[in-house]
């Protein structure tokens, strides 16, 4: 029997749960060609949320397409460049042939070079001679909205990982490139998200960035107890099983809401049960991931320096005030600036989140693994 939790690729159709609001709204930035820029922590379903909204624009506006692009392994512009001019080209042909020639015709500076696959219509690859782009790296960046204009269609360009573009050789002047370029397009919009929070945030709410107020910005939350517990009982139920209230309730607690966990913690319990999921079985499923995520948990653990540690052990302590003498001492912290050093480490680093000076683990079982199996607390 297929699992009916899905977690490390894209959740579609049942295995997409809640999002209701967001999806509409950004349903109506598609089909209304609003910039978008959507901001959250790691594993919160950032690329399954897109792509459901992806076919729902499509079959509202059917001059509409929508092109995805990955920048997971893009690390210089010369990549970007041909990676974007091949997905444009792609989303809006039919037919391989119509890929090739769309890929010479809209080009009149650059000649690019084209090969095909044994699959062509998904095996198109073009690439540019990089001196060729740096002196014309117009024709790329307006690629999609010529194409728009020829074929009278709307494009949404969708960027994930879009705050690689910030590793890249003299990042800000390849920002100002591309904002000066896609600010003035009237058929394309951008749908930029990114797996690192504070990078994206670095990008898009400081000032003095390029990208500062390209667009609509979307902060997701995590998804409410009451909407994962129907999930839970729905999914159960589709396989000819069931989960009691308060189980479903304890593998959203025990997770704190972390959509990715949620699914891996309903499926460990799921696999578990052969006809009614409890609380034991859930609790049994729980101990056996954290087992299982440990030796990852000691790798991340020993990158971190003392202070870093004893600064988590405080937070993990639930102590409110972190920067107080009495606390420092206690919890062996040498001073407030070494506390601002370690928040600022630890954000960066994606062990922790900062919601408006409010700091939380991105990671739910870490902070579970850290505060009973390293710091033994409440054990």
């Amino acid at each position: 029997m297929e699992t009916p939790f899905i977690f490390g690729k894209i959740a579609t159709e049942k295995n997409f749960t809640d999002r209701e609001m967001e999806t509409d709204y950004l349903v109506q930035n598609f089909t209304s060609l609003i910039n978008t820029i959507i901001i959250s922590p790691r594993r919160w379903g950032k690329s399954s949320l897109v792509n459901k909204v992806s076919k729902m624009a499509m079959e509202q506006e059917k001059h509409l397409r929508v092109c995805h692009i990955d920048l997971f392994n893009v690390r210089n512009e010369e990549h970007f460049y041909s990676l974007l001019a091949q997905k444009v080209i792609a989303a809006t042909s039919t037919r391989w042939e119509e890929a090739v020639e769309n890929a010479k015709s809209f080009f009149s500076q650059l000649v690019p070079k084209i090969s095909i696959g044994t699959d062509p219509m998904n095996e198109v690859s073009i690439d540019f001679d990089w001196e060729a782009v740096k002196r014309n790296p117009d024709e790329v960046l307006d690629l999609a909205e010529n194409i728009a204009k020829k074929k009278g269609v709307k494009i949404v360009i969708c960027i994930d990982e879009f705050q690689n573009i910030a590793e890249f050789t003299d990042p800000d002047y390849f920002q100002k490139k591309l904002r000066s370029h896609w600010q003035l397009h009237q058929h394309v919009a951008y749908c930029l998200y990114g797996s690192k929070r504070h990078m994206m945030l670095e990008v898009f709410t400081n000032s003095s960035k390029p990208f500062y107020k390209f667009g609509n910005l979307i902060f997701l939350n995590k998804i409410d107890t009451p909407h994962l517990v129907e999930f839970f009982n729905t999914r159960f139920a589709d396989t000819g099983k069931s989960i009691t209230k308060e189980a479903s309730h304890l593998i959203a607690k025990l997770v704190d809401n972390h959509p990715y966990y949620a699914q891996q913690l309903a499926q460990q319990s799921w696999l578990r049960t052969k006809d009614i999921c409890t609380v034991e079985i859930v609790s049994e499923a729980h101990a056996a991931l954290v087992e299982q995520l440990s030796l990852l948990f000691v790798t991340i653990t020993e990158t971190l320096t003392n202070q870093q540690l004893n600064y988590l052990k405080a937070l993990i302590a639930g102590e409110k005030s972190i920067g107080s003498t009495d606390v420092m001492h206690r919890y062996q912290i040498s001073s407030t600036t070494s506390i601002a050093r370690s928040k600022a480490a630890l954000v960066k680093n994606d062990i922790l989140d900062n919601k408006a000076g409010e700091y939380s683990f991105q990671d739910p079982i870490y902070a579970y693994w850290l505060k009973t199996e390293y710091f033994g607390i409440g054990k």
